[in-house]
């Protein structure tokens, strides 16, 4: 079996007025037409103040505080929130919110003369001393309004219009941590080997990250080890444990942020995971660990195989292998006489593109940027990466933390998950960049680059 492991990965403006025709003569960049809708919180500035005095109980650990928010008519939920609360022992938050972003998120069935909202809320909350910035997750909640106040009866009413929400570890069950040097791994609390293990495996890779990434980042990882699939799919937002299975761990957040990243998770998927030996789970964690590290070089202007192939660099940098068995899709490709003919395009990325195809994909991407490394010196590779996406829109993953990348295992290696939308960047535009980014840093174009990246892989998969 190959030991190769490879992942997938309208702001509002107000004009004072237009009296000037020039202006209109302009495309409509602001409108002197009448204003939106006012925000949800202003229509409803006791449901966030409900929301407001619900967090404030969450941050002092006040049980009595937090259930004072939930209907006492729905039993069944005030029992799951009190369970929940319980779960929250232990864990480090801070800067715990809500943000009431609309009330009529889902369709909610007539209930007499009951005043009803269907609430679309977004959570935000730091774990204290590990994130710089807050995660963000969606929860879709029923909201009743009894005797002159809003209370919270449900927060799965909207699963049957697609709006489940992303669920927590605390959601699940009570949560054990375990803290490494670099480390913070959450998960339940039968699984405490499991936990120091991986935390003494992220431990190991911070430093080898750090020693390929010469970029200031927090060199701080935060890992959630759910119990099955189906639980990492809640953690992801989703109902379908399908679209994970074989997924071994995926990194979410968002990227291209300049300033402070926001929080990032590496979330384990138990049954992939337990499948790779030793060298796969050492890689598989330096690889999520690696984009942690550049999460704030890589925007919509990134390359997939400039991303996925530096992860890879990353991860195998220092191991000694032949590069065949690293590579052994490309290898066969190779023997073949039928080498690929351009570097991997983000679609070669998908699930759609087939298991023969990814794996080429992951492979010869890590040869692009291993031949860099070793052609032009690890610190151009660096200068590249962060030259090809500098200035460009950054790819943000969905509201509740959508997954940026994914490792996963197969007969064959790991295979990816669906690679993030890249918003904002027309393909012949980011090539286009690409192209100005290799000339100013390695001194060659792309189709230069493409014949010396093709020589390179058919030479080291010969040997």
């Amino acid at each position: 079996m190959s030991h190769r492991w490879a992942r997938r990965r309208p702001s509002r403006a107000a004009a004072a007025g237009c009296c000037a025709l020039l202006l209109a003569l302009l495309a409509p960049l602001a409108g002197c037409g009448p204003a939106g809708p006012p925000p949800a919180t202003a229509r409803f500035p006791d449901v966030q103040r409900m929301l407001d005095t619900r967090a404030r109980a969450v941050e002092r650990r006040d049980a009595a505080g937090f259930l004072a928010s939930v209907d006492p008519r729905a039993s069944g939920y005030r029992d799951r929130q009190r369970a929940m609360f319980g779960h929250l022992k232990g864990v480090p938050l801070t800067d715990w919110h809500y943000d009431l972003d609309s009330t009529d998120a889902f369709p909610l069935p007539a209930d007499g003369d009951r005043t009803r909202l269907a609430a679309k809320v977004r959570l935000r909350y730091r774990l204290k001393g590990f994130d710089s910035a807050p995660v963000h997750a969606v929860q879709y909640l029923t909201l009743t309004e009894r005797d002159g106040r809003w209370l919270i009866s449900s927060d799965t009413d909207g699963a049957a219009a697609g709006r489940s929400g992303t669920r927590q570890l605390w959601d699940q069950g009570p949560v054990q941590l375990v803290r490494g040097r670099y480390s913070l791994v959450l998960g339940s609390t039968a699984q405490r080997a499991r936990l120091k293990d991986l935390a003494h495996r992220v431990d190991q890779a911070v430093p080898a990250v750090s020693a390929a990434w010469k970029g200031k980042w927090s060199q701080k990882v935060v890992v959630e080890a759910p119990d099955s699939v189906e639980r990492m799919a809640q953690l992801m937002g989703s109902d379908d444990p399908s679209g994970y299975a074989g997924i071994a761990a995926v990194t979410t957040g968002e990227a291209g942020v300049s300033t402070t990243a926001p929080a990032d998770r590496v979330i384990i998927n138990p049954d992939a995971y337990e499948e790779l030996n030793d060298l796969g789970r050492r890689v598989v964690l330096t690889h999520e660990t690696a984009h942690v590290a550049t999460r704030t070089a890589t925007t919509a202007a990134t390359p997939l195989w400039l991303s996925e192939g530096f992860a890879d660099w990353a991860a195998y940098r220092g191991i000694r292998r032949k590069a065949a068995l690293t590579a052994p899709e490309l290898a066969r490709t190779a023997a073949a006489g039928k080498l690929p003919a351009r570097l991997p395009t983000d679609e070669d990325f998908g699930f759609k593109a087939g298991a023969d195809r990814l794996a080429k994909a992951y492979e010869g991407s890590w040869l692009a940027c291993r031949m860099i490394a070793e052609k032009w010196g690890e610190a151009k590779l660096i200068a590249f990466y962060r030259a090809a996406g500098k200035g460009a829109v950054p790819v943000a993953a969905g509201s509740a933390g959508a997954p940026i990348e994914a490792a996963t295992a197969g007969s064959a290696g790991p295979r990816p998950a669906t690679p993030p939308a890249r918003t904002g960047q027309r393909p012949k535009a980011r090539t286009d960049r690409t192209d100005r980014a290799m000339r100013t840093q390695l001194g060659v174009g792309m189709a230069e680059f493409t014949r010396q990246w093709r020589a390179y892989v058919r030479k080291q998969l010969a040997r």
